[in-house]
């Protein structure tokens, strides 16, 4: 493969360059060169000084050697030209930046995982996305999921080589970088995996980001798809997971999209439309009009499935003193908790109101305004 892609671009060289000009692997086994018969020798010396020197140009037993450019610690490929002085060192480097354009066409053109990552982003056409994944021996019915992990606060860059060492099957599971904050895992699974099994999934994902690099983040979860094409939408789905779970599910750091419920239906309504329903729903006076305990009592009611003397209890207040204090919430907003229809009401105005309160936050609106 590495042949493939290097010897074409070193051969339209040699018409250029008077001089031998080649490919070296992070072995050190030449893999290209204008001097066919230098092809398959190996000098480690070169792969040693390649790997431990920090100057950019290597000059070596009569030739002079520059890495291509690699986001890791060792380099993957270098250039090397015929000779040690300054037009040595200068087609060195033009090598090395025709070559890594050769090397980056070749990785969008075969590479499976830069491929996902097109479709992810939706950078690949609809009727391109079957035809590319044959190609690629991508099975385009296989069942796969979704997983965004985002770090917060000061990210780790060695965060995607830790998750890349737990799924070492990289042509069918694929971590993707998407960010200084992000990283995607695209894993296959069984026709018959269920939510709870993705859940454990990132929870070991979790754990493992947290005790190797003390790093917090939080996990969206799309849900399964059926198709290759459709994994952008999964991505999406897993995008919106995370991002209302940080409205409504603040404790939590692993949400599935599949679970979020109104707060889904919530988190895509206009915010014209959220004030609306908010004015109409609290025509005598707004939520803000109640004190903390009031609301404090309101939420406990909700959690308790409506139940007074579940709530009470949990209160640790007398019976009549929460039914006193329904009745009160009942003449500021008109709305009576002790039935259901206007308890769905309110529960969904509490949302409301938090979505539209996280929403000014991140705009950079006082919410007192």
């Amino acid at each position: 493969m590495s042949n493939r892609m290097f010897q074409p671009v070193v051969m339209q060289m040699k018409e250029s360059a008077s001089r031998m000009v080649g490919v070296l692997d992070n072995a050190g086994a030449v893999i290209a060169c204008t001097d066919l018969f230098r092809i398959g020798e190996t000098w480690e010396s070169a792969a040693t000084e390649l790997n431990t020197q920090e100057e950019k140009l290597l000059h070596m037993e009569g030739k002079t050697f520059k890495a291509l450019n690699c986001h890791s610690a060792h380099y993957d490929y270098a250039a090397f030209v015929e000779g040690t002085d300054d037009m040595a060192g200068s087609l060195c480097g033009m090598a090395v930046v025709a070559l890594g354009c050769a090397k980056d066409f070749y990785d969008e053109k075969h590479d499976k995982a830069t491929f996902v990552k097109n479709i992810l982003l939706d950078n690949v056409l609809p009727g391109d996305i079957f035809v590319r994944g044959r190609e690629l021996g991508l099975e385009g019915t296989q069942s796969r999921a979704v997983l965004l992990l985002r770090q917060q606060g000061q990210p780790d860059n060695a965060a995607l080589d830790i998750i890349k060492s737990l799924f070492p099957d990289r042509s069918r599971d694929f971590v993707i970088s998407l960010g200084e904050h992000e990283i995607a895992l695209v894993k296959e699974v069984q026709e018959d995996t269920g939510p709870e099994e993705l859940v454990k999934l990132a929870v070991s994902l979790e754990d493992t980001i947290k005790s190797e690099l003390m790093v917090r983040c939080v996990i969206g979860i799309g849900s399964i798809c059926r198709q290759i094409r459709d994994l952008a939408r999964v991505y999406k789905e897993a995008q919106v997971a995370i991002d209302v779970g940080k409205v409504f599910e603040t404790e939590k750091t692993i949400i599935n999209y599949e679970n979020l419920g109104l707060g889904r239906l919530i988190y895509q309504l206009p915010p014209t439309m959220c004030e609306m329903f908010l004015n109409e729903a609290f025509k005598k006076s707004t939520i803000d009009a109640l004190d903390r305990e009031t609301l404090e009592t309101i939420y406990k009611f909700f959690d308790n499935n409506l139940n007074i003397s579940e709530t009470s209890r949990k209160l640790f207040v007398h019976r009549n003193t929460l039914v006193y204090r329904l009745e009160k919430i009942k003449k500021l907003t008109g709305l009576d908790l002790r039935g259901f229809d206007h308890a769905v009401i309110f529960k969904v105005a509490l949302m409301v109101r938090k979505y539209l309160m996280s929403r000014n936050e991140a705009l950079g609106f006082d919410n007192a305004d």
